[in-house]
């Protein structure tokens, strides 16, 4: 009789600590959170999520742009990316109809994440694949005709295991990015399959902004996953994964109302939809360009409370400043003290 699978993870010092410290500020948020605000912010960490997630391969959404498309507002962007978006909200709103360690729903969360982007969607893959750093194969993934059988056997360890659910959301997401079992959209569905695991074990995880930590860390997200291969070890990777969650968990739940200068509350009190530098120092009635730069646009971007249009090209003719959806809660408890 075969053995099970079990994935390889050497459980460290430092993984045992962090699924403690983990634990401890979940307990500290549950207390925290009344009805009302987690409504509010789990609305502005499933936008977070959602954009995190997608930027790692590559969108350049956002989180006003899919805020609207979540709205059901016109956007402009490109095609692919707006269908990107629109499939990501539907497989969140799909997540919790979801049982991590079943094969079918599986295949049903990549059919949403990729249909109308892949003719495949839904199917494990019939070719092989690797993963790319450039124009550099870091990973060849195993053969196609292995995948059923390589991903049943996941499925099955997941349903079996009894390792705590932080560690076992991270050596899932660890093993399923090495299968690489679809021709596309592997890691919005590994990310999103973690995330389910997670909210299965503790509900704050639904909307756990996780990706927008992962995507301001992306190179230590590859490097992580390199390191667990090259040691035939998930450790580094859960290790990694963790810290990320710890830093989610530190961040998701902002204050209500943040406290920010004069100069930040009057743009913020000032701005109408999109507007350009131009027109804001207009509207706040400022002569000065370099004082409006450093006391209102730069800090005010730094809190997270704006955002740029043209987030690479912050100097482009083209740029325009509006709300981020922090911005829009900061205006809907402003007491205009």
């Amino acid at each position: 009789m075969n053995r099970p699978y079990q994935p390889p993870c050497t459980l460290t010092a430092a993984i045992l600590n962090r699924v403690a410290e983990i634990a401890e500020m979940l307990g500290r948020l549950a207390v925290r959170l009344d009805a009302e605000r987690e409504l509010r912010l789990r609305r502005i960490n499933r936008i977070r999520s959602i954009r995190g997630s997608l930027a790692i391969e590559g969108n350049t959404l956002s989180e006003a742009q899919i805020t609207a498309i979540l709205d059901g507002k016109p956007v402009i962007g490109l095609p692919r990316e707006i269908l990107e978006a629109r499939n990501a909200l539907k497989a969140y709103e799909l997540l919790p109809s979801w049982q991590p360690a079943r094969e079918a729903d599986l295949l049903a969360a990549h059919r949403s994440l990729m249909a109308g982007l892949v003719d495949d969607a839904g199917c494990w893959r019939a070719g092989g694949v690797g993963v790319m750093a450039g124009s550099e194969v870091i990973h060849m993934a195993p053969p196609a005709s292995q995948v059923p059988r390589l991903m049943a056997d996941l499925l099955h360890w997941l349903d079996a295991t009894d390792a705590h659910p932080l560690i076992a959301s991270s050596i899932f997401h660890y093993e399923f990015e090495f299968i690489h079992p679809f021709s596309d959209g592997n890691g919005r569905v590994g990310r999103l399959w973690q995330t389910l695991i997670l909210c299965r074990w503790h509900p704050l995880f639904a909307d756990t902004p996780v990706e927008s930590l992962v995507h301001a860390h992306q190179a230590g997200y590859y490097t992580a996953l390199q390191t667990s291969t090259d040691q035939a070890d998930s450790a580094p990777f859960v290790a990694f994964m963790l810290e990320r969650i710890l830093e989610a968990l530190q961040t998701a739940t902002p204050q209500v109302a943040p406290h920010v200068t004069p100069q930040v509350a009057r743009l913020l009190r000032g701005i109408r939809g999109d507007m350009g530098r131009e027109a804001l120092q207009e509207a706040l009635n400022l002569q000065d360009r370099k004082s409006f730069r450093e006391r209102y646009l730069k800090p005010a971007i730094a809190q997270g409370l704006i955002e740029m249009s043209v987030p690479g090209k912050p100097n482009s003719r083209l740029q325009r400043y509006r709300l981020t959806e922090q911005g829009r809660l900061w205006i809907e408890q402003d007491t205009g003290v």
